[in-house]
């Protein structure tokens, strides 16, 4: 295990690693809260494999359950690099492809699962797996599951496991309903929090720029890319699929080098396709909704650029964790409209800081803004002002009021 540790190039624990490799080696119940980058997932899967240390005939002794197909991939390859000089045997379970050739893997015998939480569930109705050896129960990313909506299905898992078992989760964040579900199935567990929820890594050096609209952000997206030395590896998150869509379009079109784009539209193999590209660096650009790219575990990214604000606010900290990761440092960049001002407002709070404010480069040329657009934006900011002031009726009746004589 020490030669395979070495081997994936670990030097020395981190602090979640250090914080949990005792507890969990020791059987106990464990909360951990750590942000994207800090080894969690190493955290878990370290002391697991030395636990379980061979193979064995009766069925998976271990099950992780992750949100994405894509963390299903990332962390059963960590295990198995992890696992190399041993017979254990790894099999990542994930929906969007068909079942019979992981239903041929589970018939050859599994030590660990890493699964989705819908893939597992139709496994084990349709009696092609069992569940009734699982020692060791790991949820990842829980704050995501919640998100995602795997409540219903995470408790039908819990109710077809051992009563008997030990149980971990991980989570980047502690919502009220992560505590809430950890308190169905966790009993008397070690919390370890290694830093304070929905913080950003001291290594990330995060600025935002007010830009007026769409046609004024894909002209200052343009004016980044430009510059090939400092903007190496670049994660462009945005909100929707449509703006991810026409990103990758306007990048392809520019010539700014290799780009792919992943989204909820796009094929299983097509996304992990892109993520192994990026992640060899034989792609630049990588443009992204937030879902689809949960569990992006790629290091040397320099840049994550917000095209948009995220108005789930936590995605904020998941979004530009996915650069300054282990020792490295990166630069999250957010371009925010007047509207998202608003959200940037709720971020600060989240994270307790304050994110410097820089002016556009004078090069970036400002368009007028769509009437369409114009009026999306007011409208929105009338929603955010409503929700502070009950009371308010709105910019029409504000306008109509101010007439009055």
């Amino acid at each position: 295990m020490l030669q395979a540790i070495a081997g994936v190039g670990f030097e020395s624990p981190t602090e979640i690693q250090r914080k949990c490799f005792t507890l969990i080696q020791g059987g106990q119940q464990v909360i951990g809260i750590a942000q994207t980058g800090t080894g969690k997932t190493a955290a878990y899967l370290i002391p697991l494999l030395q636990k379980i240390n061979y193979a064995q005939d009766a069925g998976p002794r271990a099950l992780i359950l992750v949100p994405t197909k894509e963390l299903t991939k990332q962390v059963t390859d960590t295990a198995m690099k992890l696992a190399a000089h041993t017979d254990m045997r790894i099999i990542s379970l994930f929906g969007g492809v068909g079942i019979k050739s992981q239903v041929e893997q589970l018939q050859q015998g599994s030590d660990i699962i890493v699964a989705t939480p819908g893939r597992l569930l139709e496994l084990y109705q349709e009696k092609k797996l069992t569940t009734k050896h699982v020692k060791t129960l790991v949820i990842d990313e829980a704050d995501r599951m919640m998100d995602m909506g795997f409540i219903h299905q995470l408790r039908k898992i819990l109710d077809i496991l051992p009563s008997k078992r030990q149980n971990l989760l991980f989570s980047a964040t502690f919502p009220d309903k992560v505590e809430k579900l950890s308190e169905e199935f966790l009993e008397f567990p070690h919390k370890v929090e290694v830093t304070p929820q929905a913080t950003v890594a001291r290594q990330v050096s995060q600025v935002y720029y007010e830009v007026p609209n769409f046609k004024t952000k894909i002209n200052f997206l343009e004016q980044l890319l430009s510059d090939k030395g400092q903007f190496t590896r670049v994660i462009i998150f945005t909100r929707t699929k449509e703006t991810a869509n026409n990103i990758f379009k306007f990048i392809e079109r520019r010539n700014f080098g290799p780009v792919r784009v992943i989204h909820s539209n796009k094929g299983q193999n097509t996304r992990m396709n892109a993520l192994n590209d990026f992640s060899k660096g034989e792609v630049r650009v990588l443009v992204a909704t937030d879902v689809s790219a949960r569990g992006i575990d790629i290091s040397k990214v320099s840049h994550v650029i917000n095209f948009d604000v995220p108005t789930r606010h936590d995605d904020y900290v998941h979004r530009i964790g996915r650069t300054g990761r282990a020792s490295e440092v990166g630069q999250a960049i957010t371009m925010a409209s007047e509207p998202e001002l608003f959200h940037i407002g709720k971020i600060e709070k989240l994270i307790r800081e304050k994110i410097p404010l820089r002016t556009l480069p004078a090069e970036v040329k400002i368009e007028e803004t769509p009437f369409e657009e114009a009026q999306l934006m007011a409208k929105a900011i009338d929603n955010q002002r409503k929700r502070d002031d009950p009371n308010f009726k709105g910019a029409f009746h504000e306008k109509k009021r101010n007439k009055k004589p």
